[in-house]
């Protein structure tokens, strides 16, 4: 199966050169706009394209207030601490995620505890969540989430949405609800993805978003913080160094971050955003074809979960086991085609290899198997072979 699938990725992008596996398209409004700012002198954290760009992003994902920020792992940071994550506390995450999710946590002095992801969703697992604090949690008096082994507090749970493909948020915001345990969802990958008509993000208390080189709209770096107006307000507070308006003093009222996004990267993120939805389009019709390429083989296409509408950020199928994905990833990277494993277990990195866990078949399973395609829009490619 493995030469018709590179001669349908040769096919799709029309090339025989080197393939991403996801590239930026710049073909709408960005150089006018970071012109714009350029002209306007205001290219640092103040300046009219930030304001817009939170603004835009607000309405897009129908969030009430939308935050930027410097990075998706600075938002991922921020929203940590606006729901109370401390020194020595406990996060529950999923183990099959980018590290940035882990980093955050880590980053407030707390210990991630992972559980297992659902293999449909590669996302975190309601029931896993569910069996895992009935056999390792309890809530004090004060209704507090701890753990049974030290009687340490888990302050809230973080699942990821996976390549763009939601999590199961339904069941994880039940089991959350009954365990007194805030929702952070890391919607860094999924822009544009869609759970029972809700975008991501926006469901849990928190939400956030990445828009790094290699996402689906990019502002060369940048992130995004999803928040009701009272979170956002003290988002935007904590992420500009906690400073108070004041005409002439600089007055800072607690510890604050600098965090701003520079108004020359919201100006690239507005002009993205007014091409997301062409973009989300061509991508779900590139994994319309892969999965129709594969239809019949041993390889597993990985589609959105019913209910929800999947970006694709990246297509990944499932091999039938380590040996034949190795084989894959060889011979597609000799071929000057990119494709990628999904990342380590976050357990089996150094840093965080002493975190507790609970049993992690799926991510297990997964880990072995799983394989990213080239993913990026056709545009893209003509820059690359220009």
């Amino acid at each position: 199966m493995l030469q018709p699938l590179i001669d349908f990725v040769r096919d799709h992008y029309r090339t025989n050169n080197f393939i991403p596996l996801h590239a930026p398209v710049f073909s709408g409004n960005e150089k006018a706009y970071v012109g714009e700012a350029i002209d306007s002198t205001f290219v640092s954290s103040v300046g009219a394209f930030v304001g817009r760009f939170e603004q835009d992003m607000a309405a897009y994902t129908g969030s009430p207030r939308a935050v930027a920020t410097v990075n998706g792992t600075a938002a991922l940071h921020v929203a940590l601490r606006l729901v109370g994550v401390e020194q020595d506390d406990y996060v529950i995450t999923q183990p099959l995620t980018f590290v940035a999710t882990c980093n955050a946590i880590a980053y407030c002095g707390a210990m991630p505890i992972f559980v297992d992801v659902d293999r449909h969703t590669l996302g975190l697992s309601p029931t896993a969540l569910a069996e895992w604090l009935e056999a390792h949690a309890f809530r004090d008096d004060s209704g507090q989430c701890r753990r049974r082994e030290d009687d340490g507090v888990i302050r809230a749970c973080l699942p990821m949405h996976t390549f763009g493909h939601p999590a199961n948020l339904d069941g994880l915001v039940r089991v959350c609800r009954d365990w007194g345990l805030p929702l952070v969802e890391d919607a860094a990958e999924s822009l544009g993805s869609t759970y029972h008509g809700r975008h991501t993000g926006t469901i849990g208390d928190l939400g956030t978003l990445s828009f790094n080189g290699n996402k689906v709209i990019t502002t060369g770096g940048g992130g995004m913080l999803l928040a009701d107006q009272a979170l956002g307000e003290r988002a935007k507070h904590l992420t500009t160094t906690a400073k108070q308006p004041h005409t002439y003093e600089y007055v800072h009222d607690e510890l604050g971050y600098n965090y701003r996004l520079p108004n020359l990267n919201a100006a690239l993120g507005c002009a993205q955003l007014e091409q997301l939805d062409a973009f989300i389009d061509e991508k779900r019709q590139l994994a319309a074809d892969y999965a129709a390429c594969l239809a019949g083989s041993e390889m597993t296409f990985v589609t959105e979960p019913e209910g929800c509408r999947s970006n694709y950020w990246l297509n990944a199928i499932i091999c039938p086991d380590r040996p034949q994905r190795d084989q894959l990833l060889e011979v597609t990277n000799q071929q000057g085609i990119m494709t990628r494993p999904i990342w380590q277990l976050m357990n089996h990195l150094p840093m965080y290899a002493k975190a507790p866990a609970g049993e992690l078949p799926n991510a297990l399973w997964l880990e072995s198997r799983v394989v990213n395609l080239p993913s990026g829009i056709r545009a893209a490619q003509g820059a690359i072979d220009a």
